[in-house]
């Protein structure tokens, strides 16, 4: 068991930059934007995590990512919380984020997922306006077609871009 080590609450918060998303590797937890809060609470360190929906599948590998990770540097006791409010929203990954995933062949969300975002669509929708576009990762142009509502992973939709014909998964504004 290791011994018990207060490390500063920044360090902490640079490690937790250093774990991956298990169904993304190309992003970091905090870049995806679920690290709610990191606090020490006595000798217990509680990371509060906000799951990108509740039944996200890789939930129980993060937080043991999380554990794992905290446990190999030296912190004894870790509690992780989960907390639920406010819900997951794409807004909260981050720009280095967005730029990973568009690098890694990932078209990043293109709008924003906040209420009034999504009241504006809706409308929008009833309206007879097209619904956003979504740029090709690969080749930057806005000639692209959904192929199926899901991708590789339920976070994810298929595309296919019309100017250079790759497919490419886009992450879905939830």
């Amino acid at each position: 068991m290791p011994t018990a080590t207060r490390h500063s609450v920044e360090e902490i918060w640079r490690w937790l930059a250093d774990v991956p998303d298990p169904e993304i590797p190309v992003i970091s937890i905090t870049d995806l934007g679920i690290i709610r809060n990191v606090a020490w609470d006595g000798d217990t360190l509680v990371v509060a995590v906000t799951p990108t929906y509740s039944g996200c599948p890789a939930t129980s590998i993060i937080n043991l990512d999380i554990e794992t990770m905290l446990h190999d540097k030296g912190i004894a006791k870790v509690r992780l919380e989960r907390q639920l409010a406010p819900a997951w929203t794409t807004d909260w990954i981050t720009a280095d984020g967005r730029e990973k995933l568009k690098a890694f062949g990932i078209a990043p969300p293109v709008d924003s997922t906040a209420a009034n975002e999504r009241l504006l669509k809706r409308i929008e929708s009833l309206s007879g306006k097209p619904d956003s576009t979504v740029p090709c990762p690969r080749c930057g142009s806005t000639r692209t077609e959904k192929i199926s509502q899901f991708g590789s992973t339920l976070c994810k939709a298929s595309y296919r871009c019309s100017d250079c014909l790759e497919p490419f998964d886009y992450f879905k504004c939830i």
